[in-house]
């Protein structure tokens, strides 16, 4: 597959869908469940999707269920959206197998997270990012989320990757900084794809020329986390701006505990999972349980 990085940029745009990873009791990944999920996405209307981010508890998984829930997300799109797996991990060796193999089957981009727990410089982020782009062709979008990995990409470094690895178009910025973020788009070019983790700043992002959200929201309520871009792209800034305060609610208790304990909850109650989570992650309180059933009912949800 060839990859032209200036249409690649004029594509991924809009809700991108982090897809979680449904298991079934026994601890095996749910495949039906999860190609269900993904046709449910796509019908909702998100624009593109992505597995094993945050949202897919990656570090959960094998090197080879990723590849599996790569491939299970290529058959189940069946090219109508545009597919961007997360690849990353704290092991370079990985990363590199895993961008590599998103590349084998056709991913549209690969999503690549700052390595976290060993807690990188920043000389070392740019030798671990530049030798991955430089072996693969496939568009990369950096993953930045400093609350997991204990370690922010700073400008500076995005910008030298940004100069020097012409696959490097874009970056997921789970970052609560937003002098930081408009920084990014500043130093890395206008047309740098970026794309807010953050929940409650997926509105403000696309004020400041954002391309999308990569939101676990999604996972939820697809529609209205869609709807969102959709507004904002039509040019109805008050209707973009009810919606992000309609779902401010849902963003917010779905945040309650460590994701995606919450939200696998969440789809346990709309009837779409088992919501069984791997150790040492687990189920959250019954407290927040009950938030979350009162939260769905005011969306409608269930």
């Amino acid at each position: 597959m060839s990859y032209n990085y200036d249409e690649a940029k004029k594509k991924l745009r809009g809700s991108i869908c982090p897809v979680i990873t449904p298991f079934k009791k026994d601890g095996s990944i749910d495949e039906e469940t999860f190609k269900q999920l993904v046709d449910w996405q796509i019908e909702s209307g998100s624009h593109g999707i992505s597995v094993t981010g945050t949202s897919g508890e990656p570090s959960s998984l094998t090197v080879e269920e990723r590849k599996r829930v790569m491939d299970l997300a290529i058959e189940a799109i069946d090219g109508r959206v545009f597919f961007a797996p997360g690849t990353g991990s704290v092991n370079h060796d990985e990363a590199m197998e895993l961008t590599k193999y998103a590349q084998e089957i056709g991913a549209d981009a690969a999503m690549v997270i700052v390595p976290y727990y060993n807690r990188p410089n920043q000389e070392a982020l740019y030798n671990h990012f530049k030798t991955i782009a430089d072996a693969v062709e496939i568009p990369i979008i950096i993953y930045n989320i400093p609350g997991r990995t204990a370690v922010n990409m700073e400008v500076e470094t995005m910008k030298r990757l940004v100069e020097d690895c012409p696959n490097i178009i874009g970056a997921k910025e789970s970052n609560k900084d937003f002098e930081h973020v408009s920084r990014v788009l500043l130093n890395c070019g206008r047309d740098f794809l970026l794309f807010s983790g953050i929940e409650l700043l997926c509105y403000p992002m696309l004020a400041i020329g954002g391309a999308g959200f990569i939101s676990a929201t999604a996972n939820v309520d697809p529609v209205r986390v869609a709807e969102l871009y959709n507004l904002w792209d039509r040019g109805d800034v008050a209707g973009a701006q009810d919606m992000h305060y309609e779902l401010m609610p849902l963003n917010d208790v779905l945040f309650y505990d460590t994701n995606p304990t919450v939200t696998k909850t969440a789809l346990g109650m709309m009837g779409k999972i088992d919501p069984n989570i791997r150790l040492p992650l687990g189920p959250p309180s019954d407290e927040i349980k009950a938030q979350v059933k009162e939260v769905l009912e005011d969306l409608d949800l269930i």
